[in-house]
């Protein structure tokens, strides 16, 4: 499907985590760790618009299973918008997260084969020191914790052939706790990976 011509862009911060061990092979197009992926990314939009619409402050969230290799594409996901998000806003950022505006999020769409659902939650996005954490009432509920490079700081990846974020480096992180029950699915981890950054997405 082609995109459609829109003027739009969004800033924020985001994170994943899965059950891969850490750091995720699936970024350099290798097989998951446990030959599938069970994917939660949330995103917070410091600054965002779509056409006239104002995106600023809201939160997205997306779960993804994939079998294999995730650049083969085939995936199964759920996209969950902000309860916040006026009429407006909900159609602008379903259609940036759809892939419909093109973009990074046109590429990560063109990969999903099969969508179990899109509506709308409550998302508590939170950030604290060197943690990330993200809440949905009786969906979702998720924690990752930055790792530390051997010379100091998080330790990063940057420009791998497969990510959500292809912005800003990526820095390595591991999961504190990881919990998603929706669509049939009902997935528990801990001590997996996770990734998070700054993201930068437009046309």
């Amino acid at each position: 499907m082609a995109a459609e011509t829109i003027d739009w862009r969004l800033q924020g911060r985001y994170f994943e985590t899965c059950n891969c061990e850490v750091a995720c092979p699936c970024v350099w197009l290798q097989p998951a760790s446990e030959g599938e992926c069970k994917l939660l990314a949330a995103w917070h939009i410091d600054n965002g618009y779509c056409a006239e619409v104002g995106l600023d402050g809201l939160n997205v969230a997306l779960a993804c299973y994939a079998k294999g290799n995730m650049i083969d594409g085939g995936w199964q996901a759920a996209l969950y918008l902000d309860l916040r998000a006026d009429a407006s806003q909900t159609q602008a950022l379903t259609t940036i997260f759809t892939g419909r505006a093109g973009g990074h999020p046109g590429v990560l769409a063109a990969l999903i084969g099969e969508v179990w659902g899109v509506r709308k939650v409550v998302i508590d996005y939170c950030e604290q020191g060197d943690s990330r954490s993200l809440h949905i009432p009786g969906v979702a509920e998720a924690e990752i914790q930055s790792i530390r490079g051997i010379t100091g700081g998080d330790a990063t990846i940057a420009n791998p052939p497969l990510c959500v974020v292809p912005s800003h480096p990526a820095v390595v992180a591991k999961s504190a706790r990881y919990r998603y029950r929706d669509y049939g699915q009902d997935w528990e981890f801990s001590a997996r990976n996770g990734y998070h950054s700054a993201f930068v997405y437009q046309p």
